[in-house]
């Protein structure tokens, strides 16, 4: 419980401060009025103390759901409920960790039936453990001239997850049967090497794909339908490096290479394809066995979201050859990573060359935007030319890492940080097709 002046209070207080100085100095006899009129005010505050609601009687909580996915917003409801006489209206507030931002992170709420509700935004900016710390309700007495204020501290801890919630609407709509206008909805037949089903037989479709025995039973032309292969090895290797955890649009990159992942597990895991999960920096952090089924993605999620926030430097020598170790057969490795200089995009370079030997590798790196926007900038000062060159001379050594790698036969997904799920995943399904694998 505390109790403090309000503005109305302090203001009172030295509006009788100029008179009774003026009075001490006319008549220095009385310059006890001065000491008079601050008892007075101190009085009218004690008053208003007494009168107001004791915050003994306000019971405060905080109601949050059970967890949240980073990048996420969610509503949580601040509720202060008082027992007998309450106040007309009270300011609620909300403290929160690192890991979340509230906004806004104060609200005033009419009391109603002795209780006040206010809904903030809680923003998940990283996972991990996100915590209300506090939650504090204010309310003025009836004249106005006190706050009174009651504490309620150790709010609920709410686990900060993947955005599970947006894998699975972009999973929705690639797997949609009615899609909506413009979309394309997933499907694995066209081109391929397994047998699907026999159709009959379209202007457009191959001659070659014509089973004439069939044809001669049903008295018509009929023509195999084929789908693309399926028990593909696929690995989602994941830099977690010191450089992942900048942000990208928002969020740090890892997250956003995290919620790509997820999906294209999602997706492979559908297509009967299997999937693993590995995560390294200076050296492997988490390493899984391959997966198949539906049922394998709550493990798959799990083992993503355990993958932590680390500010090492990442050892591509030893992660790409702990990753290439564990390989018995061809696979589509699919590499998250991010680099900022020559040196290390060398040694990148240098061991993805030695995965590609055997595996197909797709490479995923986030488009810059932050260095494109500076390039592109009109320069209103001398320094803003200086960042423009530098910003150019970094975008143009992206890409000439890229074009090494697409040289070596690298797959590149190179996109903006929003569009990355999807421009993944039509790679992915173009590398099925083309059966790159």
């Amino acid at each position: 419980m505390r109790l403090y002046p309000t503005r109305r209070a302090i203001g009172l207080t030295a509006a009788g401060a100029a008179p009774a100085m003026a009075v001490a100095l006319a008549a220095p006899g009385y310059w006890t009025m001065a000491a008079a009129w601050i008892v007075l005010a101190a009085g009218l505050m004690l008053t208003d103390a007494l009168l107001a609601t004791s915050p003994r009687r306000a019971a405060l909580s905080a109601e949050a759901p059970g967890g949240l996915g980073v990048g996420r917003p969610a509503a949580a409801r601040l509720v202060a409920a008082f027992e007998g006489a309450a106040p007309a209206e009270v300011e609620l507030a909300v403290g929160v960790n690192a890991r979340l931002g509230a906004s806004p992170d104060r609200r005033t709420a009419a009391v109603r039936d002795g209780r006040a509700e206010a809904v903030v935004s809680l923003d998940p900016k990283r996972r991990g453990e996100g915590r209300i710390e506090g939650v504090w309700a204010r309310w003025r007495g009836p004249l106005g001239l006190v706050w009174l204020q009651r504490h309620a501290a150790d709010g609920p801890v709410l686990p900060i997850t993947p955005d599970i919630d947006a894998v699975k609407e972009q999973a929705l709509r690639l797997f949609a049967r009615d899609a909506p206008i413009g979309a394309k909805p997933l499907t694995d037949r066209g081109e391929g090497s397994d047998f699907h089903a026999l159709r009959e037989f379209q202007t457009g479709m191959d001659l070659r794909d014509i089973d004439w025995k069939q044809s001669a039973r049903h008295l018509k032309l009929v023509g195999r339908e084929y789908r693309t292969e399926r028990n593909h090895h696929v690995v989602l290797a994941i830099d977690s490096g010191r450089l992942m955890s900048a942000p990208a649009a928002g969020l740090p990159r890892i997250d956003r290479a995290i919620n790509a992942a997820l999906l294209l597990a999602f997706v492979s895991l559908r297509l009967g394809d299997r999937v693993g999960l590995f995560a390294f920096d200076s050296r492997p952090r988490v390493a899984s066995g391959l997966a198949s089924g539906p049922q394998a993605f709550p493990l798959i999620q799990r083992l993503a979201a355990s993958i932590d926030y680390s500010t090492e430097e990442t050892n591509f020598t030893l992660g790409l050859t702990a990753l290439a170790g564990r390989l018995d057969r061809r696979a589509m490795v699919v590499v998250f990573t991010d680099f900022a200089d020559a040196t290390s995009a060398e040694l990148m370079i240098e061991n993805v060359a030695r995965l590609m030997r055997t595996h197909l590798v797709l490479f995923v790196v986030f488009r810059d935007e932050e260095l494109e926007t500076l390039r592109a900038r009109r320069p209103e000062e001398p320094d803003d030319v200086s960042r423009a060159v530098i910003a150019e001379r970094l975008l143009r050594q992206r890409e000439e890492v890229a074009a090494r790698l697409r040289r070596l036969g690298a797959q590149i997904v190179d996109a903006p940080a929003e569009g990355l799920s999807a421009a993944l995943v039509n790679r992915y399904l173009d590398a099925k097709r083309r059966e790159l694998v």
